[in-house]
């Protein structure tokens, strides 16, 4: 099996295991891959899952091998956007097309490149040991981004940075990740995993149901106007002050949190 899941509480790692491919992604991997994700979505228990891949390396990106051993005019058609713009089919590497209601964290050591660069830029956070890297090393074989890598980066780090990773296809270090926006946080080197568990234990504190709501609103504003951005974060967190934003509220004038203190809010 080349993807587990490992559970503590309301975190869930979930984990890639190819090390002798350095976690290339096959199909059967990508498929257990989506499957573990939308266990984890679909579980009231679960909270935030850390995506961490075992032996050394994030993802070195799609398997080149199984790439090669496509045939016909269209080999990818299977994974084509539906023209009734239905449901569409898993991405090459997996999860990258899913819309989860949950945060997902990017645990990467060593290689995030090519596809794995893009599967971590799926993710909501990234947590990069200081020896990890990512790099559209897909630029040498002329495959190019298939599965999101030049609609997310740009989000995160603007055009003209995207632009220069992406065509030159260079290696870009874990401190310059940090520098430019690509990443939130870094690990020394082995301590990924266990450094975006602590963060995804910190997350998991909170309620969760304005948690996914802030979440939500963040990805729903892209694009949108300045007023319809408004609207739209008010629709999506409004019930939430019903839901839990009052009682919180309650639980502060009993004398919880005060001055920043996180230690007790429940």
């Amino acid at each position: 099996m080349t993807v587990r899941t490992e559970k503590s509480g309301p975190v869930w790692t979930v984990i890639h295991s190819r090390p002798n491919d350095r976690n290339a992604m096959d199909p059967a991997s990508a498929d257990a891959l989506v499957a573990a994700l939308q266990s984890f979505d679909a579980d009231a228990a679960a909270d935030v899952a850390v995506l961490w891949g075992e032996g050394g390396a994030f993802c070195a990106g799609w398997d080149l091998k199984y790439a090669s051993s496509l045939k016909g005019d269209k080999p990818l058609a299977s994974l084509d956007f539906p023209i009734d713009g239905g449901k569409p089919p898993r991405g090459p590497l997996g999860p990258t097309r899913l819309e989860l209601s949950k945060p997902v964290i990017a645990a990467m050591e060593g290689p995030a490149v090519a596809g794995g660069m893009e599967l971590a830029l799926w993710c909501d956070l990234r947590v990069m040991a200081e020896s990890a890297y990512i790099g559209v090393y897909c630029r040498r074989w002329g495959i190019p981004l298939l599965d999101g890598g030049t609609v997310r980066l740009p989000r995160l780090v603007g055009q003209g940075r995207a632009l220069e990773i992406i065509l030159t296809g260079r290696k870009v270090t874990a401190e310059e990740c940090y520098r430019i926006g690509a990443c939130e946080r870094l690990a020394p080197h082995g301590k990924a995993r266990e450094v975006a568990e602590q963060l995804a234990r910190e997350i998991a504190r909170f309620p969760q149901a304005c948690v996914r709501s802030d979440r939500m609103s963040v990805y729903r504003q892209h694009g949108l106007p300045v007023r319809k951005a408004l609207e739209t974060e008010w629709q999506t967190s409004i019930d939430v002050v019903t839901v839990e934003g009052i009682s919180g509220a309650g639980r502060f004038g009993s004398g919880k949190g005060r001055h920043g203190d996180y230690t007790d809010i429940h």
